[in-house]
């Protein structure tokens, strides 16, 4: 029986295997990157995806200011036990407009790509002020300051400014009038709301933290909750992959 041991030469001489080595890793380099030249997208457009109106872009914003990302993920893995608990597996479009993505592998408590029309608006208020008057068994902090503390909007216009430089198609118009619209998200009945609803026709409009008299952090965190997961019809995927 012959043995074949022309790898030898690399085992012996490490010039020769350093340089195999490098080969190696330039050609995995080139199929990765090359097609990134051609592509105009390596997202899938899907129907329904749109950016964040400016009170959800806030809540984003203190989600992300208290760690929320640290014990929750946004990622729905497509495993049968991840789909079962949580739902539909998470698409790459759903995070497009996300700078950054929360997607994470940590999970303290549970996943939240499909929290959005989980549950009331009141029970997200009661489980932000006190998680275990809702979840007996939660070990989540407290956040009732969020309800007590009015939300600011200095800052909102230049936050979605920054966005349309990262890709994020904000108009001119709903840049201008962001201050307004995220004002006017959460006070229904009002000119400022109607005024929304013409910038933002899928977007929900209401009093999410159950204070009519001002806009707090509550509410802007509430509404960021309560749209995730709920941008895509799953169901269309769901009727591709029953028709193969």
């Amino acid at each position: 029986m012959s043995v074949w041991k022309k790898h030898e030469l690399f085992e012996k001489n490490s010039f020769y295997l350093l340089i195999g080595i490098l080969v190696m890793v330039a050609i995995g380099g080139l199929v990765e990157i090359a097609p990134l030249f051609y592509l105009k997208s390596t997202i899938e457009k899907t129907e329904g995806m749109r950016p964040y109106t400016p009170l959800e872009l806030a809540g984003r914003n203190i989600y992300i200011r208290e760690g929320c990302y640290l014990c929750h993920s946004q990622m729905i893995r497509p495993m049968r036990d991840e789909m079962e608990r949580y739902g539909h597996f998470s698409l790459a479009a759903e995070s497009m407009y996300d700078h950054p993505f929360q997607w994470g592998s940590k999970r303290t408590g549970p996943d939240l790509a499909r929290v959005g029309g989980k549950y009331s608006d009141d029970w997200h208020v009661e489980h932000l002020k006190d998680p275990r008057s809702v979840v007996p068994a939660s070990i989540m902090p407290g956040y009732p300051f969020l309800a007590e503390t009015r939300l600011n909007a200095r800052d909102i216009q230049s936050e979605l400014t920054v966005n349309t430089i990262v890709g994020v198609p904000y108009t001119d118009e709903q840049i201008e009038n962001a201050s307004a619209d995220l004002m006017g998200q959460a006070k229904p009945d009002t000119d400022a709301a109607y005024a929304f609803e013409e910038r933002w026709p899928d977007a929900k409009i209401r009093n999410f933290d159950g204070n009519p008299t001002e806009v707090t952090e509550m509410d802007a965190l509430v509404a960021y909750l309560q749209v995730l997961g709920t941008m895509v019809d799953f169901s269309i995927y769901d009727d591709k992959a029953n028709a193969r």
